[in-house]
């Protein structure tokens, strides 16, 4: 394949969704990738008038059926080098297996499938046919959180003794009919599945611990609601002494989009909120607090900050005093994919590791909490194993 912008297709995306939109900014972020074609609505006739309609000139198709089988014969500069699945939960694992089979590389957004059944064998052809799959964990894409990781997997914190990790929103404190809510499309959980993986994914990328057992309680707070709009899970930690809270409500009015962790280890304490994203709060037992903003008192020279990685230095940002936030968190996940992606394309090796953005394994780690979080809910708050993947 040669330098030109990758091709992508939308599947999912029309009739005013929200979250293609900042998807498609962050696809035209660096100038190398482009929207190209897109299956924007189940409805065949829809689809191919949101198609027509779309701000600049896309291929519309009537099915990603058609649109996955139309790549086999379409020239070389037209193929689709990936696809970006938006579609409401039960429409996740379809897509992105059939992509995937056909060697297409797939980012889907989350949770990754309705239920573990689907998400084992989204796994299984990911790792059996070797293409790039991204897992949109829009905020393991901040800059900061990136700087997160590198301070408590590096040690500085210390052995991790306790984590808080929370997502808050108020929007659905009043009765609202959304696909979120109904179990066919939304799985098991609507507020876990929806942002509790949110929260369950920051710890794990921030800390390198996974969570092995879990006491939840899936609450509905709103009456008349099929599935929890407020959920609480006590974990217990892979290091084996370590204690984590994962919690989100959706109706908690007064939050928006409040996203946070709080992790505190032997030596001292980090916080990061996605509500003041270019900020990480150091607090070390003894110390004078430490407050880094990204591009303004983060350098290798800080005797605290020690072996910064080159990587990780070198990620393109904005200068400091112009705020780097969702839009941002986006491209850069779009950025790294397309790292593997042209990897990929050209035959050479590529990570998918989790290090730079969620793979398929971390969608399975998503739907195995959620799943033994319902399941301790059910048996009132009993501790509960999370399944793990061989």
């Amino acid at each position: 394949m040669s330098n030109r912008p990758l091709n992508v297709g939308l599947i999912g995306g029309g009739k005013g969704a929200f979250i293609v939109q900042p998807h498609q900014k962050a696809i035209h972020f660096d100038g190398t990738r482009r929207v190209t074609a897109g299956a924007l609505f189940p409805d065949a006739k829809i689809a191919l008038e949101e198609a027509a309609n779309w701000p600049y000139p896309i291929k519309g198709y009537e099915s990603y059926d058609a649109m996955i089988e139309a790549q086999k014969t379409a020239p070389a500069s037209e193929k689709l080098d990936y696809v970006l699945i938006v579609t409401p939960n039960h429409v996740h694992f379809d897509p992105a297996y059939k992509a995937i089979n056909a060697g297409i590389p797939v980012l889907c957004e989350k949770p990754i499938t309705l239920n573990m059944d689907e998400a084992a064998k989204l796994v299984k052809i990911v790792e059996e046919k070797k293409v790039p799959f991204c897992l949109a964990h829009t905020y393991l894409g901040h800059w900061t959180t990136r700087f997160s990781r590198h301070i408590v997997t590096s040690g500085l914190l210390g052995n991790i003794r306790w984590v808080d990790s929370s997502y808050l929103q108020g929007w659905l404190a009043k009765p609202l009919d959304v696909w979120r809510i109904n179990p066919k499309t939304a799985g098991r959980s609507c507020c876990g599945g929806d942002i509790g993986t949110h929260a369950l994914m920051q710890l794990r990328y921030v800390t390198g611990l996974d969570v092995t057992e879990v006491s939840a309680q899936l609450e509905i707070m709103v009456e008349g609601r099929p599935l929890d709009d407020h959920f609480t899970a006590y974990c217990k930690l892979s290091n084996g002494n370590g204690r984590a809270l994962v919690r989100a409500s959706q109706i908690s009015i007064g939050h928006k989009n409040d996203l946070g962790i709080e992790v505190c280890g032997e030596k001292g304490t980090l916080i990061w909120k996605q509500e003041e994203p270019e900020c990480v709060r150091i607090y070390l037992d003894g110390q004078p607090d430490r407050i880094y903003w990204r591009n303004n008192g983060i350098t290798p020279n800080d005797g605290f900050l020690k072996d910064l990685p080159a990587d990780l230095m070198a990620e393109p940002t904005i200068p400091s005093g112009h705020g780097e936030a969702f839009h941002d968190a986006f491209a850069r996940l779009h950025r790294c994919f397309e790292a593997d992606v042209r990897a990929y394309q050209a035959g050479k090796p590529f990570k998918c590791d989790g290090a730079k953005y969620a793979n398929v394994r971390d969608g399975y780690v998503g739907m195995a909490f959620i799943n033994a979080c319902a399941d301790s809910s059910e048996a009132k708050g009993a501790w509960t194993s999370v399944p793990v993947l061989p």
